[in-house]
């Protein structure tokens, strides 16, 4: 298992670790439809299919079952209400009711959409997380989901000294963080060894000053960490590059704060029909 907290953005950390509440009707997934399954934000367990998301109208993703053994029920501090948590790692998730007769089941698990991610399948569960940063992250993305096992992907910023920058702010060069995608994915299917060599195989790791004809600091290649596991397999697999004389420039970072780009950065190749360009297949 690894704890994503390093990663949360402030908002999720005070839901997920402090046990706030989000504004009613603000979270991405209140009014969410897509097919798939709700994990926890912190560690990736799988927590509730799309099937059994309803609608309330109370301003909160509310779901009437969860996968059996995966959410704790607690009293809540309050002395009337009881809180769910994640049973694996015990992030908050909200609150559970009984008897309000939305569903047949009787039972609205009211969630937080912050203390949630969501990947478009309904059978997985377990995951992990990846991020790393090889140039243009359009292109990095395009190819790190196509490979087998992986379930979403999110282009952001990560590394830097501001916080909610935008694009043009990293663009300049000046805020420290590099263009980055984080990766869910099943590690059923493929370990993040084999993500790893996925991804070198997209970029060329020995370029100094960018990626293909982009250049600058927020285009450098990187692969920011969670645990001890994650570290020594990037550094066994940059190792064997390394013994076949190349000269890899992929720097090995501890994990920050993911900043996930603007929305029109999302799945950019797939909007507009293009190819990358500064990338390879693998």
């Amino acid at each position: 298992m690894i704890l994503k907290t390093q990663s949360l953005l402030p908002d999720a950390f005070k839901v997920v670790c402090d046990k706030h509440t989000e504004r009613s009707f603000t979270g991405q997934y209140h009014q969410h439809a897509e097919k798939g399954t709700y994990l926890c934000k912190q560690c990736g367990l799988a927590l509730f299919r799309s099937y059994y998301k309803f609608r309330s109208d109370c301003g909160w993703p509310s779901f009437d079952a969860e996968i059996a053994g995966s959410v704790k029920q607690v009293q809540d501090v309050d002395g009337y209400r009881i809180e769910i948590l994640c049973a694996r790692c015990a992030a908050h998730l909200g609150h559970v009711f009984h008897g309000e007769h939305y569903t047949a089941k009787n039972t609205r698990h009211c969630v937080n959409s912050l203390s949630l991610d969501f990947v478009p399948n309904v059978e997985v569960t377990d995951t992990e997380e990846a991020i790393v940063a090889g140039g243009c992250f359009w292109g990095v993305e395009y190819y790190l989901k196509r490979l087998p096992g992986v379930l979403s992907t999110e282009v952001g910023y990560i590394g830097g000294n501001r916080d909610y920058p935008s694009y043009e702010e990293v663009c300049r060069g000046n805020t420290g963080h590099l263009e980055a995608v984080r990766v869910i994915y099943d590690p059923q299917k493929i370990t993040y060894a084999q993500l790893l060599e996925g991804f070198f195989k997209i970029h060329d790791p020995t370029q100094i000053d960018g990626q293909g004809p982009d250049k600058g600091s927020q285009y450098l290649s990187a692969i920011f960490y969670y645990d001890e596991t994650q570290q020594e397999i990037a550094q066994k697999i940059i190792g064997a590059f390394v013994q076949t004389g190349k000269k890899i420039r992929t720097q090995i970072l501890p994990m920050r704060v993911f900043w996930p780009a603007e929305a029109y950065h999302q799945n950019y190749y797939e909007k507009t029909g293009k190819i990358p360009y500064c990338h390879r297949p693998a």
